[in-house]
């Protein structure tokens, strides 16, 4: 019996944990990695060490694999389009993942397809800068319309290429990279949601519950499952906007759709990822099927799996590495206190702010799954110490 090769590009965590998914389906992997030492490279068998960046190097890595699919969105538009020309599956291809790659392309399109975003537009200089946040000023109102965001439109991740721009003066850092450039408005929002589908080649898409997202300096810090005391009506149409983007966009795998919640109960889309992401770890341990093992089924084409959760409640919280390098010694005392706790740490050197790892905790007390993940988390960084 042969079973297919799935081909992944980038050596991270999402791959590692990708690999994992596959395993108890006799799935095999082939990776590109940067490095050795990468968190996936440390696992998967078949590693090839090479830049992504490279055509040649992309063909070479291809030869023998079935999919090729990827732990991030960087590698170029054309090496994917030339994969594909070589006969190559590509999922998601190149069409639909330049969305995510470049955020202005991804701004055009949802907004020719309807879908709601925070105002926004290329800005090209600091006078662009003013001129956009003066267009968000209500007529007659006074001031000069800021704060707004200004994001580079290729390569930001976990609050890279964002600022926050509360003045003029602060507005000419993002044009020194020499990328172009994205203002948005700053959205007045009480929380940050975020709708992770996942769909096939076929057309066969299913939706995760929609979750609450908890961001500290601008890295995922804790996520909720479900988005707690959200309106029926409200989570029903996140999923369905994600399902409608997905199918828009020709999304073939995991796509995250992050969202804002409005103080006027409106919800805009933020950003889009379209791979297994931070916010739908939790269903590692919380669902009936893994968003990883749901990409993997994916981009094979095989049907998808019960994305439902297996109970009320689910919190993913992230490991930061910190001052304490070293967490194994964390683990008796993390398990000792809770033995539904679930570890899953990415084989990476600990540094301060790193990911390093995430937990899982679940049961039907909200307020005691929150504690139990952040006292896990916090304890294996070394903030907590008892």
């Amino acid at each position: 019996m042969t079973f297919p090769v799935v081909g992944m590009v980038g050596g991270g965590q999402l791959a590692r944990m990708t690999h994992e998914a596959g395993i108890p389906l006799g799935i095999k992997f082939k990776l590109l990695s940067d490095t050795p030492q990468d968190s996936a490279a440390q696992v998967v068998g078949d590693v090839v060490i090479g830049d992504y960046r490279d055509l040649d190097t992309l063909r070479d890595f291809a030869r023998g694999c079935d999919v090729i699919t990827f732990d991030h969105e960087q590698v170029p538009t054309e090496h994917l389009r030339a994969l594909e020309a070589d006969g190559i599956p590509v999922r998601p291809g190149p069409d639909a993942l330049v969305h995510a790659q470049d955020k202005g392309v991804m701004r055009a399109k949802l907004d020719a397809i309807g879908v709601p975003c925070p105002r926004h537009r290329i800005v090209t200089d600091v006078a662009d800068v003013a001129a956009f946040a003066a267009e968000g000023l209500p007529d007659g109102a006074g001031g000069d319309g800021f704060p707004v965001i200004l994001k580079t439109v290729r390569g930001g991740y976990d609050g890279k290429g964002v600022w926050f721009v509360r003045s003029l003066e602060d507005a000419a850092e993002p044009f020194r990279a020499g990328v172009p450039v994205l203002a948005e408005e700053k959205v007045d929002f009480v929380r940050e949601l975020a709708a992770n589908v996942v769909r096939s080649p076929h057309g066969q898409a299913v939706a995760y519950p929609v979750v609450e997202s908890q961001q500290v300096d601008g890295v995922c810090d804790t996520v909720i499952a479900p988005a707690p005391g959200i309106a029926e009506e409200l989570a029903l149409q996140a999923e369905e906007l994600a399902l409608r983007i997905a199918k828009e966009l020709g999304v073939v795998g995991h796509l995250a759709v992050e969202l804002f919640e409005t103080r006027d109960g409106r919800i805009l889309v933020n950003e889009l990822a379209m791979r297994p992401h931070n916010s739908g770890h939790w269903t590692q341990d919380g669902a009936i099927t893994s968003q990883f093992a749901n990409h993997v089924r994916a981009v094979l084409d095989l049907p998808l799996g019960d994305p439902r959760p297996r109970a009320k409640w689910t919190v993913m919280a992230n490991v930061l590495g910190g001052d304490y390098p070293d967490m194994y010694s964390a683990y008796l005392h993390c398990m000792a206190r809770d033995p539904q706790l679930k570890i899953h740490m990415y084989g990476k050197d600990v540094k301060p702010g790193r990911k390093v790892g995430h937990v899982n905790t679940y049961g039907d007390d909200l307020d005691d799954v929150l504690d139990r993940a952040r006292h896990a988390a916090g304890y294996l960084r070394g903030t907590i110490t008892e």
